[in-house]
């Protein structure tokens, strides 16, 4: 399996079994990952951004 099959498959954008159904709780645990990434990456830019514009 492929490094983007598995983040595919974290970030709940791939299932891993098709025929499994979702729960609830699944879908919102895959959210709060989906937005601490996010966040994240968002505090990487702004680091960037000091570094190099001040």
């Amino acid at each position: 399996m492929g490094i983007w099959s598995q983040i595919a498959e974290y970030l709940y954008i791939k299932k891993k079994d098709p025929n499994a159904k979702p729960t609830a709780w699944m879908k919102y645990m895959h959210g709060i990952n989906r937005l601490s990434i996010l966040l994240f990456l968002f505090a990487m830019l702004v680091i960037v951004y000091r570094l190099f514009f001040r």
